[in-house]
């Protein structure tokens, strides 16, 4: 069976449903994680799809005790449909959460809502566009004038980029429902996906492999398996959460570069979807795409970020109009409780 399609749950949050998380938060007086019967801090950690190995240095942490050994008691929740990160962090029902790209802290910004990204171990947004196999794709930019499947929040995500680089038009949009024969029945036609899942995917149903452009290798700068936390959780709990990240860099340094089994058993164990040949897969495109260990993680170390990124990618989506031009933007992220900091 192959895995459910990555791209759900980069499902964003509308703009009613993120002013509902601004008052819960921001009237949140002093927050302390509870400790269990062997004094580690319990942490609820909500990640943003069904298990899988997007989320394989989390389980690896768990697996391995990386995060035992720092005084935690860690529990991943996993997504799926319906579940809504930023809804999970306003209720109490997590501590942390994961979000799926740059957009989500900046939309919590843009409504007010004190939650900030405190570390980001994918440094390239799997996001990726298909084609057909053809000769005459060399570059998205060959893509213009093709229709495009999307889901609703692409077209107020990535489409954005998109349409600002290489002048594509909102007329190319056709409606994307997670199911690739639409893809299948039009050979001029695009479709969204991420690098790990879709274009395995379309091979194994179709039986060719796909034209595949992974739009971070563009210059897309958008973060991915970023470390959401409360401001308020966060200032409370620090050394909790500097153990948590610092923890979650282990495993996804080990489920990277070492043995990832411990890790794969939980994973399957959590989905009992997700089959070894597409984790190992997957696995194999993080490691040779750089996407947990390379951009900012190979020079400043794994879960970081920089204002740079942060700011271009701000720049581009203000220029569409996604943003207020006046927002504060440095408030979506924070580096203080990164490995080394604090």
């Amino acid at each position: 069976m192959s895995a459910p399609s990555a791209s759900r749950r980069r499902v964003m949050l509308g703009a009613a449903g993120l002013a509902a998380l601004a008052g819960p938060l921001a009237a949140c007086g002093r927050v302390e994680a509870p400790v269990d019967e062997q004094g580690r801090v319990r942490l609820r950690f909500a990640t943003d799809w069904r298990a899988q190995a997007e989320h394989g240095g989390f389980y690896q942490a768990l697996a391995s005790g990386a995060y035992e050994r720092r005084g935690l008691n860690v529990q991943i929740i996993q997504g799926g449909p319906g579940v809504n990160v930023p809804q999970l962090l306003a209720s109490g029902a997590v501590e942390l959460g994961m979000g799926s790209n740059s957009f989500i802290p900046l939309n919590l910004v843009a409504e007010g809502a004190p939650v900030k990204a405190v570390a980001a171990f994918f440094q390239k947004d799997p996001q990726v566009l298909i084609a057909h196999p053809d000769p005459a794709l060399r570059t998205i930019a060959d893509l213009r004038g093709r229709p495009f499947l999307l889901a609703d929040a692409s077209v107020t995500a990535f489409w954005v980029w998109l349409k600002a680089k290489y002048g594509f038009t909102d007329d190319q949009v056709r409606k994307y429902t997670f199911n690739p024969a639409p893809f299948l029945a039009d050979p001029r036609a695009v479709q969204q996906g991420y690098l790990t899942s879709e274009p395995y995917t379309i091979r194994q149903v179709a039986g060719f492999d796909p034209k595949v452009f992974l739009l971070a290798d563009e210059g897309y700068p958008s973060y991915a398996a970023m470390v959401l936390a409360p401001n308020a959780f966060a200032r409370d709990n620090a050394q909790a959460l500097r153990h948590f990240i610092a923890a979650s860099a282990e495993g996804w340094r080990d489920y990277i570069r070492g043995d990832a089994k411990a890790a794969d058993a939980l994973i399957r164990k959590a989905n009992p979807d997700m089959t070894q040949d597409i984790l190992d897969q997957a696995r194999d495109k993080l490691r040779a795409n750089g996407m947990v260990d390379g951009g900012d993680a190979a020079l400043y170390g794994l879960g970081a970020m920089t204002s740079d990124r942060w700011q271009a990618f701000f720049d581009v989506t203000s220029q569409a109009g996604v943003y207020d031009p006046g927002l504060n933007w440095r408030s979506a992220f924070t580096d203080d409780y990164l490995p080394g900091r604090g």
